[in-house]
């Protein structure tokens, strides 16, 4: 579940990309900071880069929150960087973080729910710090692949005070125990980050699943998916949506049907406005 998608995102956009100034925390709030490899824990995989915005208030700064994808297994923080700068001038005025997470290992070590508690452990980390870091508390949540499976499951199941403002969905999973059935590769892939086959622990693959814990107060969420996807098929889009459109959860479907798992070209460039026209319309 690895992508290039940010890697052509950032081709296809340098043009109307803004260097970001690099200053150390403190330096005043009208002045735009970036800060690498903040640690949110002990483990080294636990760390954070953070953009903040110039000019920058805790009563209007929303965050927009990144993570990266890798099947759980595998990716990078560094795998989402080439999207910060664009994504600055899609919604101005916006900070980011990008958030690295463990990777399970050998079906042995770090496996669920060690990714869904990292990713709500980096947030709350950096909520508690909204004052010094002179941001509100809204967040928008964007992952791609695997990491939109960690966006869909903190906003839906692990931000009880609503934070989460809207969900951004690249084609990630949604219902572990329907991609179980999905053939060998995605058992291969699933077994790896739970340690387990489905039958030997449903528990874990219903716990990790976002579908599971959508109601009515559910973000809005926007899903983007591609047609001919093999490793996250479009069923899983199909069923998010479903269960959103149940719940009267304001939702967009956005989908291409020649594209697979990551795209790049204009249909990149139309996921973005559409994300842009999303995140206007429905967070304020």
């Amino acid at each position: 579940m690895k992508v290039y998608i940010w890697i052509c995102f950032g081709a296809f956009l340098i043009a109307s990309c803004v260097k970001q100034d690099t200053v150390s925390p403190g330096s005043g709030t009208n002045t735009a900071q970036t800060t690498s490899d903040v640690s949110y824990g002990t483990d080294a995989k636990q760390k954070i880069d953070i953009y903040l915005p110039a000019g920058r208030g805790v009563e209007n700064t929303k965050t927009v929150v990144l993570i990266h994808g890798g099947g759980w297994v595998e990716g990078d923080k560094s795998d989402m960087t080439f999207g910060v700068d664009s994504l600055k001038t899609r919604l101005p005025g916006y900070a980011i973080i990008n958030i690295n997470y463990r990777l399970a290992f050998n079906a042995t070590t770090n496996l669920f729910p060690a990714q869904e508690n990292d990713v709500k452990a980096a947030i709350d980390f950096y909520l508690g710090k909204s004052a010094e870091y002179k941001v509100s508390k809204d967040l928008i949540v964007l992952g791609a692949s695997a990491g939109a499976h960690l966006a869909l499951l903190h906003s839906f199941k692990n931000d009880p005070e609503k934070h989460v403002k809207a969900v951004i969905d690249f084609f990630g999973p949604a219902d572990l125990t329907t991609l179980w059935n999905g053939g060998p590769v995605q058992q291969l892939i699933l077994v790896s980050v739970t340690g387990k086959s489905y039958d030997q622990d449903p528990a874990i693959y219903e716990q990790s699943s976002p579908v599971n814990f959508i109601t009515a107060q559910t973000p809005p969420t926007i899903v983007l998916q591609g047609g001919t996807d093999n490793l996250v098929p479009p069923e899983q889009a199909t069923i998010l949506i479903s269960k959103l459109q149940e719940k009267g959860v304001v939702n967009q479907l956005v989908f291409y049907p020649s594209e697979g798992h990551g795209w790049t070209g204009s249909n990149l460039i139309d996921s973005f406005e559409k994300i842009q026209a999303f995140v206007l319309a429905n967070v304020h």
